[in-house]
């Protein structure tokens, strides 16, 4: 997968260090992108191991510390890229936060919070992007959460939501441009995160006895969809969240 001018692709994985973000991040360096931008909160460790993992698929890699939830750290974080690449090719929003409680004892802080990470600094980036893509193509990573009550998914589920109606219309919008926006939705994806829900083993275990094809999703699973939707074989592909679940959604 190259650029249509001939170069590599540069390109910006926001929560790129760890979970389906690395796995993203990893899968761009091995097989389109040139350069890897990668955004994360604060695990400095996870960060340059990620960075060494894209170095050693033969790509570059810029470490960009940045906490989406502040519009100043979004605003410093497209001054880096610009300041330093240029340009961008791709952007891949798989940042996300949340509490894994019950709706009804989400604090306010907490709402906030999630909806700015999930939803809002998608808006904020692919505004940010804009000037900096001739052409481009923008996917955020959804989940089931979004179309359904899933138990302690409260305050994650309504965010995907606003997500998957936003990457809508900025695809209507952004299509005559250029720019191809979509969305992935998995299922259950064994991550380190999904390790903090309540009862996750047990959660873990039914859901796998519940999805058709007999497994768990991993996050390399995601990254091969979201390198489907980069490539040139999805360019008829505008607006759409694809739900990638292993069948789970289906039953």
């Amino acid at each position: 997968m190259r650029s249509a001018e001939g170069k590599d692709l540069i390109a910006l994985v926001t929560g790129g260090s760890r979970g389906i973000g690395r796995a993203v991040s990893l899968r761009l360096a091995a097989e389109a992108a040139g350069t890897v931008i990668v955004n994360y909160l604060e695990n400095d460790i996870e960060a340059e191991r990620t960075r060494k993992l894209i170095e050693e698929r033969s790509s570059s890699c810029i470490l960009a510390k940045a906490n989406l939830c502040h519009v100043a750290d979004v605003d410093r974080l497209f001054l880096t890229i610009k300041e330093t690449v240029g340009r961008l090719d791709i952007f891949v929003h798989c940042a996300a936060v949340t509490a894994f409680k019950p709706l009804r004892e989400i604090r306010s802080n907490q709402w906030d919070l999630t909806m700015n990470v999930n939803a809002r600094s998608f808006l904020l980036c692919v505004q940010k992007c804009i000037p900096l893509m001739k052409v481009g193509k923008i996917v955020a990573i959804s989940s089931l959460g979004s179309s359904r009550a899933i138990p302690n998914y409260g305050a994650l589920g309504p965010t995907k939501a606003a997500l998957e109606a936003t990457v809508r219309y900025l695809a209507a919008e952004l299509a005559p441009t250029g720019i191809q926006v979509n969305a992935v939705s998995g299922g259950f994806v064994k991550t380190d995160s999904i390790r903090k829900v309540p009862g996750a083993d047990m959660l873990a275990e039914k859901t796998a006895a519940r999805t058709p094809a007999g497994r768990l999703g991993t996050p390399d699973d995601i990254a091969g969809i979201v390198l489907f939707l980069l490539s040139p074989s999805a360019s008829w592909i505008c607006g759409q969240t694809i739900v990638a679940d292993g069948g789970l959604s289906l039953l």
